[in-house]
C-alpha cells in the first residue's frame, strides 16, 4: 500500500501562506520550507507573493489540528441517535448494536472514511480511544490486534497521524454492589485480565514508529477497571506513553464510585498514583473542587468534547477551573455528532459563557492552542502544533473569503476563524510536508462521502 505521508527527494516542498498564525499574531506572506523528514526547516516572513515552486495556501494557515478523543465507529450513529428523547444510557444501547456488527474489514472501511472526514476538517492527528478488540463472542481474531491494525491502516490511508489509545476494559459497569461482568456486545471489549491486556498491548506497541503511529494506552473508566485489576501496576507498565481515561462523564458513575469506594473516580485514581503529566482525563464533566485540585496539581491534561457532551446532555465541565488549577486542555470530537475542531474550540468558550453568564474566558489564541499544540501533547507528540523550525510540517489553511469568514481585517483572522469558521471552510491540509487536502479535495480518498455512506450501511442495515 502506498504511504500517502512519504516525502521523497532530498528536500520537501515549500509552502507560501497568504496569512499564518505564528502563535501570537497573524503574519502576512510566510514561507514554510520543509525537509525530507517531514519537518519545517525554515519560516520566512515578509514574502509578498508565492516564490517560484512554492505551493500557495490562500487564507489563514494554522498548525494542524489535533482530535484528542475519537471513537471511529461512533461515526455510524450520526442521525440515528437523533430521533427522539433519551439518555446517555439509551444512546449507549444503540452504540452497542453497531459495535456488535463490526469486523476488521468493515471497521477499516468506516474508520478510513471517518479519518478522511477529519482530514477535510483540518485535523492532522487523531487520538483513537480503542476498545473494540475481539470477535462478537469475545474470541480473539487470529491476529489479536486485528481491529487496532485496521485503525492504523485507516489513518495511513487517510493521510493523518494516529495515536492508538488501546484500552483495557474488563468489567461491564460499577454499581453500589460492585463491578458487573461483561455481557452482550461488551464481551468483545475485554481481554479477561489486566495481564492478558498487557500482553496484547505489548505486541501492538511494535507498530509504533515514533512519528506517524503512536501507541498509547487507556483505562476505559472506573466502571470497567477495578482496584483488584491493579491501577498502580497499570500506571507502572504504561509509564512514558500517553494514557487516557473517561472520567466522571455521568453523575451515576460518581455515585457508584462513592458507594463502593467512598471516594470520587478522580480521587480513586489518585489513590493509586494514576495521575501524571502524560495522563489525560476525558470529559471530566462532574468534578468536585477536590477533584479539580487533584488533576491540576498532577499536571494531568483534560480533553473536553463539547459537541458530544451537549449532544448527550451530559453537562458543561469545569474547563476554566481545571485550566486555572494547572491542567492543560485539549479537544476531541468523541462520538462524532459533528467532526469540526473549530466548533469544539469555540463551544468550550461559548458553553462557559452560558454557564457563567460572562464572556472572554479564552482568547482565540488560547483556543487554537487547545485545538493544536496541547492536543498533540496529549497524544504523545510534544513539539507538534506550531509553525516553527523543527516542528512537524503539519498545517491547515482556512479560507478567509467565505460567507462565514469574509469581512474582518487580516489581523483578526484568528478570531474570525475560531469564532465563525467551520470545517467546510478548510481548504488545504498538509501532513508531514505532503498535501493531503488541496482546494478542499482529499488527495488519497477520492469519495469520502460515498465511502461513509457505504461503510455505515454495511454495519447498520
Amino acid at each position: 500500500m502506498r504511504d500517502p505521508l512519504t516525502v521523497s527527494g532530498p528536500e520537501g516542498p515549500s509552502f507560501w501562506a497568504e496569512h499564518a498564525w505564528l502563535g501570537t499574531h497573524v503574519e502576512p506572506g510566510v514561507v514554510l520550507d520543509t525537509g525530507a523528514d517531514g519537518r519545517i526547516t525554515a519560516v520566512r516572513t515578509g514574502v509578498a507573493a508565492p516564490p517560484p515552486g512554492a505551493v500557495p495556501l490562500r487564507g489563514l494557515t494554522v498548525p494542524g489540528l489535533a482530535n484528542a478523543h475519537s471513537h471511529a465507529f461512533h461515526r455510524a450513529l450520526r442521525g440515528t441517535v437523533q430521533t427522539g428523547a433519551g439518555t446517555f444510557w439509551t444512546w449507549r444501547e444503540v452504540m452497542y448494536r453497531v459495535a456488535a456488527r463490526l469486523t476488521p474489514d468493515t471497521y477499516h472501511a468506516l474508520a478510513r472514511a471517518a479519518y478522511a472526514e477529519m482530514a477535510l476538517a483540518g485535523i492532522t492527528a487523531v487520538g483513537e480511544f480503542h476498545y473494540l478488540h475481539h470477535g462478537p463472542d469475545g474470541t480473539p481474531y487470529a491476529d489479536p490486534n486485528a481491529m487496532g491494525e485496521a485503525l492504523i491502516e485507516a489513518a495511513r490511508d487517510a493521510g493523518i497521524r494516529i495515536t492508538l489509545l488501546d484500552t483495557v476494559y474488563l468489567h461491564g459497569g460499577l454499581t453500589a454492589d460492585g463491578h458487573q461482568p461483561l455481557e452482550g456486545p461488551q464481551i468483545r471489549f475485554g481481554d479477561g485480565s489486566a495481564d492478558a491486556w498487557y500482553e496484547r498491548w505489548t505486541r501492538l506497541r511494535e507498530r509504533a514508529d515514533g512519528d506517524r503511529v503512536t501507541v498509547g494506552a487507556a483505562v476505559h473508566s472506573v466502571r470497567a477497571f477495578a482496584e483488584r485489576d491493579g491501577y498502580a501496576a497499570f500506571a507502572e507498565r504504561t509509564d512514558g506513553v500517553p494514557v487516557h481515561v473517561h472520567l466522571s462523564e455521568q453523575p451515576a458513575e460518581n455515585e457508584a464510585c462513592l458507594a463502593v469506594h467512598g471516594v470520587t473516580p478522580a480521587a480513586l485514581l489518585d489513590r493509586h498514583g494514576f495521575w501524571k503529566p502524560t495522563t489525560t482525563a476525558v470529559h471530566a464533566t462532574h468534578l468536585t473542587d477536590d477533584d479539580i485540585r487533584i488533576l491540576g496539581a498532577s499536571g494531568a491534561g483534560v480533553c473536553m468534547c463539547p459537541t458530544t457532551e451537549r449532544d448527550l446532555a451530559d453537562g458543561i465541565g469545569p474547563a476554566a477551573a481545571l485550566q486555572r488549577a494547572g491542567s492543560p486542555l485539549s479537544l476531541g470530537s468523541d462520538s462524532h455528532a459533528v467532526i469540526d475542531l473549530l466548533e469544539e474550540a469555540r463551544a468550550m468558550e461559548l458553553d462557559e459563557r452560558l454557564r457563567t453568564r460572562t464572556r472572554g474566558h479564552w482568547t482565540a489564541a488560547a483556543l487554537l492552542r487547545a485545538a493544536s499544540e496541547d492536543g498533540h501533547t496529549a497524544l504523545g507528540r510534544p513539539g507538534a502544533g506550531s509553525l516553527e523550525p523543527g516542528a512537524p510540517a503539519d498545517f491547515t489553511t482556512v479560507a478567509l473569503d467565505t460567507v462565514r469568514t469574509a469581512g474582518p481585517v487580516p489581523g483578526l483572522a484568528a478570531e474570525a476563524v475560531v469564532f465563525a469558521a467551520t470545517a467546510a471552510d478548510v481548504r488545504d491540509v498538509v501532513v508531514c510536508g505532503r498535501t493531503v487536502v488541496g482546494g478542499g479535495v482529499h488527495r488519497t480518498v477520492p469519495d469520502p462521502a460515498g465511502e461513509l455512506a457505504r461503510a455505515i450501511a454495511a454495519v447498520t442495515t
